[in-house]
Formats: C-alpha cells, sequence, structure tokens
C-alpha cells in the first residue's frame, strides 16, 4: 500500500461519510475513524514488512502527519458504531404513513427490534428493525428515496460501549 492508495481511501471515506473504514491486505490492517467531522488515519496494529529499498509509508491523518510528523494516535474515546443497511432494493420512508410522525430520529435511544423505518418493495412494506440497543446518530437516507441493497440507512452509537 502505497501513499496515493491512503488518500484514495481517505477521499472515499469522505465522499462517502463513512464513520469507520478498515481494511486488511497482505498482513497489513489499516483502520480510519471519523471523530467530530476529522478523519484520522490509524497505525497498523503491526508493523508492515518493507520491501528492500523502500521506505515505510507514513501515517496520514485528514490534515497531514501526526504531531512531530508521526502517525497519528487513535483517539482514547473511540465511539463504536452499527450500521443499518437495506436488506433489500426499495424505497425508504421514514414513517409509517404520510404526515406520521417518524419511527426514530437523530438522538433517540433505541432497543434491539424496534422499527428504525419501512422499504416498499414491490407494494409489501417491510419494516427494518434495529440490530442493536444503542442512540441514532445519524439518518443517511431522505425520505421517499429509492435504496439499495446494502446501502446505509442508520447509524447507532451502541450501547454501553
Amino acid at each position: 500500500m502505497d501513499l496515493e492508495d491512503i488518500r484514495q481511501i481517505l477521499d472515499l471515506v469522505r465522499e462517502h461519510e463513512l464513520a469507520e473504514f478498515e481494511l486488511e491486505r497482505d498482513g497489513l490492517k489499516v483502520r480510519i475513524r471519523k471523530a467530530g467531522g476529522q478523519v484520522t488515519f490509524v497505525a497498523p496494529t503491526a508493523p508492515p514488512v518493507a520491501m528492500a529499498g523502500s521506505p515505510p509509508a507514513p501515517a496520514l491523518s485528514a490534515g497531514g502527519l501526526g504531531p512531530g510528523g508521526g502517525p497519528q494516535a487513535e483517539p482514547a474515546d473511540s465511539v463504536d458504531l452499527a450500521i443499518i443497511k437495506s436488506p433489500i432494493v426499495g424505497t425508504f420512508y421514514r414513517a409509517p404513513e404520510p404526515g406520521a410522525p417518524n419511527f426514530v430520529e437523530v438522538g433517540h435511544q433505541v432497543r434491539k427490534g424496534q422499527v428504525l423505518c419501512i422499504i416498499e418493495a414491490m407494494k409489501l412494506m417491510n419494516e427494518i428493525e434495529c440490530d442493536t440497543d444503542g442512540e441514532v446518530t445519524s439518518v443517511h437516507v431522505e425520505n421517499g428515496r429509492p435504496v439499495q441493497f446494502g446501502e446505509r440507512l442508520f447509524s447507532v452509537r451502541i450501547a454501553g460501549r
């Protein structure tokens, strides 16, 4: 993995508004977490094996190298998020019917099994449930918009972590 690969990963994280991204390839593990709008590149857990004659790749954050030119440290208060994804292709609805209040809002506490939204597919209304206890931190889709299989719908901060 070279500097250009890392830049591309950081661009993808920003473009798709990912809260966390992890990649493991050829014994190198890279984790990127977004904390407070700042994208941070976390140094690999094990030092990568450098090829002869090639300098080790530096760790980057959105602003460059960490203090003193070294790798950026992982934030101590990391947040564990569950990403609720669409299990089907269809139309995303935040409320049970037009004019009704949304199932959940950002900041709401949710329980495992609680309905978060409905996805309409082929005239069938499919309730999408939360798979963990926690707090809704983001809604990634606008009401009435089409969604694809695997598309992010909600981010939920996992309770007790």
